[in-house]
């Protein structure tokens, strides 16, 4: 869970899930925010299914997962999370397992009521477990953020309380967004080696 990306550190754009083309908005962010040198594309996707409010990383990882892409490395299912304790030694994997990955962190997070339901998107790193005050890792060259719940006071009260429908409906948005920039690379890597 990470801290409200109110004010970010980095430049970062909205996305409201009531948006009829969010999925087609934030591809076209996403694909602005990945380098076309990019080779190895990894998403981490830091949460537990064991909090409604912080699950939206594992169960984002795994629709995606279902939909089998090819360019984009998953971290972080129901079946196999990434969280506080383990995403230490999971960036560790992924430095020794890919060569110069490009990562991208996805975690929930807390904000103003009026935020809730949007979906940041913007460069430089995820910081999870801020909204807890956990210090572990910053994640990702870009990060995406999904506000979940209102943050302020007893955090950890609220994320237990967060809708789990609501969830789901990002987590649902977010796989079908990574599914098309999986697509536009497949696309783009087909042309380039048709090219040569």
């Amino acid at each position: 869970m990470s801290l409200t990306p109110e004010q970010p550190p980095y430049h970062s754009d909205r996305f409201s899930i009531k948006s009829p083309l969010i999925c087609r908005d934030m591809t076209a962010k996403l694909l602005q925010l990945i380098p076309k040198t990019a080779s190895t594309i990894v998403v981490v996707f830091i949460g537990t299914d064991r909090s409604s409010g912080d699950s939206l990383g594992p169960l984002t990882g795994t629709l995606l997962k279902e939909k089998r892409p090819m360019n984009l490395h998953i971290y972080g299912t129901l079946e196999n999370p990434v969280h506080s304790k383990n995403l230490e030694a999971t960036l560790l994997t992924i430095q020794a397992t890919h060569d110069n990955p490009f990562i991208i962190g996805v975690d929930a997070c807390l904000g103003r009521t009026s935020s809730i339901g949007t979906i940041v998107i913007g460069e430089g790193p995820i910081k999870p477990g801020a909204a807890l005050n956990k210090d572990l890792p910053e994640t990702g060259h870009i990060h995406i953020a999904g506000i979940v719940n209102t943050g302020g006071m007893m955090e950890f009260l609220v994320l237990q309380s967060t809708r789990l429908h609501l969830v789901l409906q990002m987590a649902r948005k977010l796989s079908e967004t990574l599914k098309r920039v999986d697509r536009h690379l497949v696309k783009q890597n087909e042309k380039a080696l048709s090219l040569k």
